[in-house]
């Protein structure tokens, strides 16, 4: 899938913490399992863990940015590919991932 000014194909943890300041219209997308949730957690984001994506697909927004989370950005990396080869325009990989939101925006937020 290729990237596009409105959906670029990852952004960094400040891009995102513009957009939520904003207010802007955005799909928090958790892939973290259950257990990486209870330690830290971007508020509002919906948990669906990475094993769980192709079943629940359908829950998936598609008129607005899907910013896809994980600890460090591989997991939501592999999510937001398969999200775009299957119709998905609008997933976006966040860089970095939690450690990055923790070490840069909310440095009050446990890592681990």
């Amino acid at each position: 899938m290729a990237e596009t000014p409105d959906f670029p194909l990852e952004v960094d943890v400040h891009w995102l913490s513009e957009k939520l300041d904003r207010k802007d219209d955005i799909f928090l997308l958790d892939v973290r399992e259950g257990w990486e949730r209870d330690i830290s957690v971007i508020r509002d984001s919906f948990a669906v863990p990475m094993s769980e994506v192709p079943e629940r697909i359908d829950e998936l927004p598609k008129d607005k940015p899907i910013v896809v989370i994980c600890r460090v950005g591989g997991r939501s990396a592999q999510v937001t590919n398969w999200l775009r080869a299957q119709g998905f325009e609008n997933a976006i990989n966040l860089s970095g991932g939690m450690n990055a939101w923790a070490s840069e925006i909310d440095t009050k937020m446990s890592t681990y």
